[in-house]
């Protein structure tokens, strides 16, 4: 696609993006001469770009931010094979291709830690085949009308609870088409999408598949949801929990892996629930260090106020069979379907380093051969003596900081810098006076 492009007379302007750490995309329109250049040489970038937050606020990170800091150019590598057309652009300005960073900023780009990480799994013989599950709420405000009502009080898209409820669906078919149409034109395989459990709650689901494919997909599905839901004057949110009223917001990642000959190697037909010992490894390895990487999974201090009683966010590190009240669920009963769901994860989580994260744990256990703890059968909630993840994001940065599993698999550098970025952000939010502390000690306190 590139190279017709660029032999295109009509072509004019591409874009260019890379992901930073929050999973938002990082862009530059370039010209049609400046993108010949870059198709082969790269194109610079501030590696500053990986210390922004949503709202680019600047977190430390040691060499990039700090007072080594010279806030020089680094240099982006582009995938050709990530080249699709941008809706709502018009021809010879449509181009969008994504990139990640070649020189030693790779140590802490998301996307190319992803990429060590799958072929670190193809040096074992193994094809990770894995899918994505993103949720998200919509409003009928926009971003200023939010912003005047103090986010407080705002109008979902609908009014109640409605898991799966054909009603809502069928009413908002407009957006659900909508969607999809965007989806088409970016090249993202959407599985399936459906109403959840508040209003305004939705879900939607990336195809299965393997490299890097479904992580860029859903990349592209999260910044382009919130785009299209400016352009028709709505907003969506990705925060874990936006209110005490609202239920969690989640990324559910599902994993299965191939070996050399594109064979399932988590089935075995005469094992329990049809499961190999491969995949009890597999699951042992999540037990063992998802919880030290807890702060990938879990990497804002919006994060943990999703596991609030009440709410249905894991209760543990545990596993099951078909069990929605353990972490790690597994589901399937067939060579081809059988899988692990990973639900620890946030719906703001950046989708390369949860994919990395749980291939990491769930590789190590295969190479070390590491025992699950027995399943959990009925519900998960209120057991003693199974491994836990971090509860708090101090224990979360503290964790990951000691995670040899994190310098072997993420890379020490990428370790210490992403817990510094996440430590920068819990010392700014510490030092605000939330409402609810002017209301309950103000007067009388």
């Amino acid at each position: 696609m590139i190279d017709d492009y660029l032999n295109d007379p009509q072509s004019r302007f591409a874009t260019v993006a890379m992901t930073d750490t929050n999973g938002l995309l990082r862009s530059q329109m370039v010209s049609i001469n400046a993108l010949k250049s870059i198709v082969t040489n790269g194109m610079p970038m501030a590696p500053a770009q990986l210390a922004l937050d949503p709202t680019d606020e600047m977190l430390h990170v040691p060499g990039v931010t700090d007072d080594n800091g010279d806030f020089h150019d680094g240099m982006l590598t582009i995938d050709r094979s990530t080249a699709r057309k941008l809706p709502w652009s018009k021809p010879g300005h449509d181009l969008l291709v994504l990139s990640q960073f070649g020189d030693e900023n790779a140590d802490i780009c998301p996307r190319a830690i992803l990429s060590r990480v799958l072929e670190r799994a193809q040096s074992m013989g193994i094809t990770p085949f894995y899918g994505l599950e993103m949720e998200y709420t919509l409003f009928d405000e926009t971003e200023a009308t939010a912003r005047a009502k103090g986010y407080r009080g705002l109008k979902t898209a609908t009014l109640h609870k409605s898991h799966d409820l054909l009603a809502y669906q069928v009413l908002q078919s407009e957006w659900y088409e909508d969607v999809a149409t965007m989806c088409d034109a970016l090249g993202i395989r959407l599985a399936k999408m459906h109403e959840e459990i508040g209003g305004g709650f939705m879900e939607c689901c990336v195809e299965a598949g393997s490299g890097m494919a479904p992580a860029d997909q859903l990349v592209l599905l999260k910044n382009f949801l919130r785009i299209l839901a400016m352009r028709q004057e709505k907003s969506v949110t990705f925060m874990p929990r936006w209110s005490e009223q609202a239920d969690s917001q989640s990324m559910h990642l599902h994993v299965s892996l191939l070996d050399a000959d594109g064979t399932p190697v988590f089935h075995d037909p005469d094992g329990d629930h049809q499961m190999s010992d491969t995949f009890r490894h597999f699951i042992g390895g999540l037990q063992k260090h998802v919880g030290d990487l807890s702060l990938m999974f879990l990497p804002t201090v919006n994060s943990y106020r999703r596991f609030a009683p009440g709410t249905f966010a894991p209760p543990a590190l545990t596993w099951g069979y078909e069990n929605r009240t353990t972490c790690f669920r597994v589901v399937g009963h067939s060579p081809s379907s059988i899988r692990v769901e990973n639900r620890l994860a946030g719906s703001d989580v950046n989708p390369y380093l949860n994919v990395a994260a749980t291939l990491a744990a769930g590789l190590d256990g295969i190479e070390n051969k590491t025992a699950p703890l027995d399943e959990v059968v009925g519900a998960g909630f209120g057991l003693e003596g199974v491994p836990d993840y971090a509860r708090s994001m101090p224990e979360a940065i503290e964790r990951l900081r000691g995670s040899a599993l994190a310098d072997q698999w993420l890379g020490a550098r990428f370790a210490d810098c992403f817990a510094a970025s996440r430590q920068s952000q819990l010392d700014a939010f510490s030092a605000k006076v939330p409402d609810v502390e002017l209301e309950r000690f103000f007067d009388l306190g």
